[in-house]
């Protein structure tokens, strides 16, 4: 029987993307101590890896579907197929520096500072080609050092052409570096809060990231594997959808279905239906954005009666995958 190899990540969003699968219609048991979970497809051969491993995986055809962090696909700077962001996982990329600095506000004032000083920048971050890329496209960057790399240190390489910026490979716990073993970090954060408790002030957003689909581009050209990809695809993305979504039912007199129909935003036009044993009554049901419904409270007391709201658990784009070139 044939299977698709589908990873996921384990660590801090391993727990949002088991509610993700859930949602999406997927029974998945994750085993203490294991790194590959049952789920109810047979057609899918799950496992559980670190995501910063999972873009580079995908990439060399270990597995050909994913669910990984957008920042380490542009970090490793893999060669798969983004499917769909999945609106969850939001990070911030930050550059930080201890709350003392008064003077250093951004990422130019650092450069500026440590060029009049001439002392070398440490920067530790696990985010080592990210961290390199933005700070050659800063202008006081170009200013100085031109085109120069910064110079990279890793335990095992050491590369780069400028010393005055080096950029270190941390292995977690990165706020805790500076001031004695790094002058500054670039980490994701969510809340800023872990940065706070550190002394650490951020000063620049580097980018932003949440957890993204991702294939494996020759999987796509496997007649099978892309309609398994298709179908995997559009319960995870129906079930993103969802939560942005809900799903409302009312009763309407005849006489404010028009006036209702012009206030009310809709995926469709919603579905109309007279009302058995109620002469001039209809039912009406549709779904909305879950940021229209209550801007359009006033509306429905006043034009409706009764109001039932549900959360759906899928609202699958049929058409729009059907329709979607991968």
């Amino acid at each position: 029987m044939s299977q698709l190899k589908f990873v996921i990540p384990k660590g801090s969003l391993q727990e949002a993307t088991l509610q993700l699968l859930k949602q999406a219609g997927y029974n998945v048991k994750a085993f203490e101590r294991s790194y590959r979970p049952w789920i109810n497809d047979s057609e899918i051969n799950l496992k559980l890896l670190r995501p910063q491993e999972i873009p580079t995986l995908i990439q060399e055809a270990a597995h050909e579907l994913g669910i990984a962090g957008e920042d380490w696909v542009n970090e490793s700077g893999a060669d798969v197929e983004l499917l769909s962001k999945l609106d969850y996982g939001k990070v911030d990329i930050v550059l930080a520096v201890p709350n003392s600095w008064e003077k250093i506000n951004n990422l130019s004032d650092l450069i500026k500072d440590f060029n009049r000083s001439r002392k070398p920048i440490r920067i530790a971050t696990e985010y080592i080609n990210l961290t390199s890329k933005q700070i050659m496209q800063n202008d006081e960057y170009q200013k100085y050092y031109g085109d120069k790399t910064p110079e990279v240190i890793t335990p095992w390489s050491r590369y780069g052409e400028n010393p005055n910026v080096k950029i270190m490979l941390s292995f977690g716990a990165t706020e805790a570096k500076p001031p004695e073993d790094a002058d500054a970090i670039v980490d994701n954060t969510e809340t800023g809060t872990t940065l706070k408790s550190n002394e650490l002030k951020i000063i620049e957003v580097l980018s932003q990231s949440q957890a993204v689909l991702i294939a494996n581009k020759k999987a796509l050209k496997d007649e099978w594997k892309e309609e398994k990809i298709r179908d995997v695809m559009t319960l995870i993305v129906g079930a993103v959808e969802a939560r942005k979504k809900l799903h409302i039912f009312m009763n309407v007199k005849e006489e404010n279905i028009e006036h209702l129909l012009e206030q009310l935003p809709a995926l469709k036009r919603p579905t109309i239906s007279p009302l058995a044993g109620a002469e001039g009554w209809f039912a009406l049901n549709t779904i909305i954005a879950k940021e229209d419904f209550l801007k359009l409270i006033p509306v429905l007391r006043k034009l409706a009666q009764g109001l039932v709201v549900y959360d759906p658990k899928g609202v699958l784009p049929l058409e729009e995958i059907r329709n979607r070139k991968i």
